[in-house]
């Protein structure tokens, strides 16, 4: 006789170029203890990311069933999009999404389930098995329990992730001032994990002196293109960046070199004066290729369809590809969740023979009730939330959307934690308008106003170099030379 008991269930799937192989995985673990209970994956061929997500759903609440038919169950994804569909809140729209959607439905009655979504960082269990499963297809076999290591992984990811980020924070003025201070009290000079790196990365200087290309004219609304020169929007960084959370109410004031440096601490140096940092962390920022919205200049974030890229975007990408690949200094590859970033970020990895990790921080925008519209369309239909959100950065989109403010929060911590996870490296990040904006415009030290005043179009290349004493130095901005 089965023992009533709540359990969780966490799931995931994924899809080597969505369309692309494809597997997912599934773990059922004890609420209490933590324990895993079940564990399941497959790999499922040729399909795309959120069909390999349902069916990881499907079989993480079946195998929950085969142990305890009576039991409630606890769903966490970190796709948003099942977990809204499931939930009810979204409509489920795609032909390939109904039956699957359906079928999860049926393994459980309804008021027996309940889903929520959580960060990919602490879906680390059903994410390896479901990389352990398409890994498994690639050499033209089936995924075995006997073989996974998928339960010792998610514990050290678990452990890794509850740690702060202690990577410089990047900014041209209070990032430099803090990291200062934090080398001032080490007796021994800057600290090895800091500057060392296992690759010569000296090929970075090809991002130093190329010229940027022509502008393509492509200024898309996710960009918030349609601001006036005189924009009074201003887009606000975290004075202290932690680790990625949810954004607070209060938004803090433009940091300023005279309050972030510590009392008694020198000014940042500049130019070639000081000590020899070693070498940076040097991202290479990529615009994902177009879309079938990029062209019409229509809002398109991370709260919308997900709209993947056009026949002219994927051309982008094999360009960009290419080039990259001709340059021959990427080391790591990240990407963006959103499909038309994983899909740019495929091409490249294809060419570079590297795999591609998945970062939410660098996701765009969320526009709220905004995706899909134009600027126009948007101030016909919303004409005072628009007012509003041009006129202040803790204003968000109709419909619950992320403000600017909040946005830069999320870049800002994201980027600590990626300089601080990839010091003396070259690492590709493919992402987005605004994010990209954003860093640029944090490592110069920019006014606010300045996210509106750069030209990024699709499918363009710009760099960031972040060096061991918190100094940044913005290396190239919107090269679109390998499109023409």
């Amino acid at each position: 006789m089965t023992t009533a008991r709540e359990l969780i269930v966490e799931a995931d799937g994924g899809s080597r170029g969505n369309p692309g192989p494809a597997g997912y995985g599934a773990v059922v673990l004890d609420p209490v203890t933590g324990e895993t209970l079940a564990e399941a994956a497959e790999y499922i061929g040729v399909a795309t990311n959120n069909v390999a997500e349902y069916k990881g759903l499907v079989a993480g609440l079946t195998a929950a069933r085969a142990l305890f038919p009576d039991a409630t169950v606890h769903v966490r994804m970190d796709s948003k999009l099942v977990v809204e569909q499931m939930s009810g809140r979204w409509k489920i729209k795609h032909p390939d999404m109904k039956p699957l959607a359906a079928e999860a439905g049926r393994v459980f009655p309804a008021g027996r389930v309940r889903y929520e979504w959580i960060p990919r960082e602490l879906n680390k269990h059903a994410d390896r098995l479901a990389n352990e499963a398409m890994d498994a297809g690639k050499q033209g076999r089936q995924w075995e329990p006997s073989g996974s290591t998928a339960a010792l992984d998610a514990v050290a990811a678990r452990n890794a992730a509850a740690l702060p980020p202690s990577g410089p924070p990047g900014d041209a003025t209070a990032g430099a001032a803090r990291a200062r201070a934090a080398l001032a009290t080490r007796t021994s000079g800057v600290p090895a994990e800091a500057v060392t790196g296992s690759a010569d990365v000296r090929g970075d200087g090809l991002f130093a002196a190329e010229e940027a290309g022509a502008s393509s004219g492509d200024f898309e609304a996710e960009a918030g293109a349609a601001a006036p020169t005189g924009h009074a929007a201003r887009v606000l960084a975290p004075t202290a960046p932690t680790a990625l959370t949810a954004p607070t109410a209060a938004v803090p004031a433009e940091p300023s070199a005279t309050a972030a440096a510590p009392a008694g601490s020198a000014a940042p140096r500049q130019g070639w004066s000081g000590p020899d940092m070693g070498a940076p962390a040097t991202f290479v920022l990529l615009r994902h290729g177009e879309t079938a919205l990029t062209p019409e200049k229509r809002f398109s974030g991370s709260g919308g369809t997900d709209p993947e890229l056009s026949a002219a975007g994927l051309r982008q990408a094999e360009a960009v590809a290419a080039a990259l690949a001709a340059r021959g200094t990427i080391q790591e590859i990240v990407s963006s969740p959103l499909t038309r970033c994983r899909q740019t970020a495929a091409a490249v990895a294809a060419r570079l023979g590297l795999d591609v990790q998945v970062e939410r921080g660098l996701r765009e925008t969320d526009f709220g009730a905004w995706e899909g519209l134009t600027f126009g369309e948007v101030r016909e239909r919303y004409p005072r939330d628009l007012d509003d959100w041009l006129a202040s950065p803790k204003a968000a989109p109709t419909g619950g959307g992320e403000s600017f403010a909040a946005v830069a929060r999320r870049v800002a911590a994201t980027r600590d934690r990626l300089t601080a996870a990839h010091a003396g490296r070259t690492v590709l990040l493919v992402t987005h308008v605004t994010p990209i904006k954003t860093l640029v415009r944090l490592a110069l030290g920019a006014p606010p106003e300045s996210l509106f005043k750069m030209e990024l179009s699709a499918a363009s290349i710009s760099a960031v170099a972040y060096y061991a004493d918190g100094n940044a130095s913005v290396r190239l901005l919107n090269d679109t030379s390998h499109l023409r």
